[in-house]
């Protein structure tokens, strides 16, 4: 969840590249995130993976988050996380606990309600490969960190051309791990209850949940 994330130079020559390139995907960037402020609300089932060769890792697992404004609710991994706009609430019903915590402000955690932002500051951008994705055209954009002490070595945005909404993340961390979110569905403009986005807290404590305040 915390952090939302291939790789081939478009046919123009390394000389023109890096400053033409930079200014068409900052502007694509900017298109995708104007579209999407445009939105009440959005809804998206997505599919995670996590890889590590060296580590032998290769986890894959769904999920899907509910979004208005920077509000949000997640469902991942068996757990729930909550951000009313003030507090972060995450629901683990295995271990019947909540951690209610502050939003953390850690520039290199990029949250739901970061996901469409984190680009505008702190990176170079560079414009990447046009695949066809089921007769979809998926344009992506690549982003490299400038702190070159980042945990991150680069992220990659897939943006459908068409309807400019974002359909694939991955991110490179500088171990190698490489983390992948597809979009499977993506819905605007949903009737949502007027409590989605409001923590009960009496009712986990009947449950018998133990309460955690970070």
């Amino acid at each position: 969840m915390k952090k939302w994330i291939i790789y081939l130079l478009i046919g123009i020559l390394p000389a023109l590249g890096w400053a033409q390139g930079s200014d068409k995907a900052k502007a694509l960037l900017d298109e995708v995130y104007n579209k999407v402020k445009s939105y009440d609300n959005i809804e998206v089932d997505f599919k995670y993976s996590l890889e590590n060769s060296e580590a032998n890792i290769n986890q894959e697992t769904r999920g899907n988050v509910t979004l208005q404004g920077d509000k949000y609710l997640l469902n991942y991994l068996g757990a729930i996380q909550l951000y009313d706009g003030q507090k972060v609430y995450t629901v683990v019903p295995e271990n019947e606990e909540v951690t209610i915590e502050d939003q953390s402000d850690e520039e290199n955690t990029i949250t739901p309600s970061k996901m469409l932002t984190f680009y505008k500051k702190g990176h170079n951008y560079s414009w990447d490969i046009l695949q066809n994705v089921q007769g979809r055209k998926i344009q992506f954009v690549k982003l490299i960190p400038i702190d070159t002490n980042s945990t991150i070595e680069s992220i990659l945005l897939g943006i459908d051309v068409e309807t400019k909404h974002i359909y694939r993340l991955i991110e490179t961390g500088a171990n190698g791990t490489k983390t992948t979110i597809t979009v499977n569905s993506f819905k605007t403009n949903q009737p949502l209850s007027k409590t989605l986005f409001t923590f009960d807290e009496n009712k986990y404590k009947e449950e018998g949940y133990y309460i955690i305040r970070n």
